[in-house]
């Protein structure tokens, strides 16, 4: 530990040029070891979102992504109190990226033909 510190620390008269050159180099263990990279996240609580905050990361309604958590195809809001309501950020960032490696095969379109209405063409109430 002493050996460390004599490493780290600058010898009496040392420019700081030369205290640059005795640390160790990026990428290796002794760098890694260093007090400013702590190995597990400085924040003790995980971090929620709430719906505003949501709603810029995923793009999509809140009728969707309700739904989508409804049949467990999204991360489930959970109440902080009776009236906040929030979702894991970890969650939402995992989904995120399962979405991103899902495959894109077996995409269904909505078939037109169960339309209750038809959609109106702008202009067609002229003819």
């Amino acid at each position: 530990m002493e050996s460390e510190m004599e490493h780290l620390s600058p010898t009496p008269g040392a420019s700081i040029s030369e205290t640059a050159l005795s640390l160790p180099m990026p990428g290796t263990d002794a760098y890694e070891a260093l007090p400013q990279f702590p190995k597990r996240s400085p924040l003790p609580f995980r971090r929620t979102i709430r719906r505003q905050e949501l709603r810029q990361i995923i793009p999509l309604s809140e009728t969707t992504i309700y739904e989508m958590e409804r049949r467990g195809e999204f991360p489930r809001r959970f109440n902080l109190t009776p009236r906040c309501v929030v979702w894991d950020l970890a969650e939402v960032e995992a989904w995120i990226e399962e979405r991103k490696q899902a495959p894109r095969t077996n995409i269904s379109r909505p078939d037109v033909r169960l339309r209750k209405t038809r959609p109106v063409r702008a202009g067609a109430d002229q003819e």
